[in-house]
């Protein structure tokens, strides 16, 4: 079985959506966390073993950046899906990262987690980031 997939999005409505994509694309959703908080302890919990992670950037508590810290430095891939992102700022934070700006079309948002979780699954990835 696949690690599964981290969400976190503060918009109830959205990150039923976005859960469904992610369902729909073949992955376990472990969320949807609406805080940094439960972000943070989600992260805790799985150890950062996440598939790929789907990441609103503004959160109820703040911004996402201290968990998508933490994630890009135990190598999980990371998809930004914000509509409040500066897309300069992510890829200058985090170069391999994805963003999918909102909206976007769940085809969209399914082809990026199947590239990333890809991307987690080489063992030459693994290797350098384990």
């Amino acid at each position: 079985m696949t690690d599964p997939v981290l969400l976190v999005e503060d918009e109830l409505f959205i990150a039923l959506d976005v859960q469904a994509t992610i369902e729909a694309a073949g992955f376990v959703v472990e969320g949807p966390c609406m805080t940094l908080v439960e972000a943070q302890e989600a992260v805790d919990r799985y150890n950062a073993a996440f598939a790929a992670a789907v990441l609103d950037v503004r959160l109820a508590d703040g911004n996402v950046f201290e968990a998508a810290d933490r994630l890009h430095a135990a190598g999980v891939p990371l998809i930004f899906h914000s509509g409040h992102a500066d897309d300069a700022d992510l890829r200058r934070r985090y170069p391999q990262a994805m963003v999918c700006p909102k909206p976007s079309a769940p085809d969209t948002l399914a082809s990026a987690i199947r590239r990333a979780a890809m991307r987690d699954a080489d063992p030459s990835r693994r290797a350098a980031n384990g």
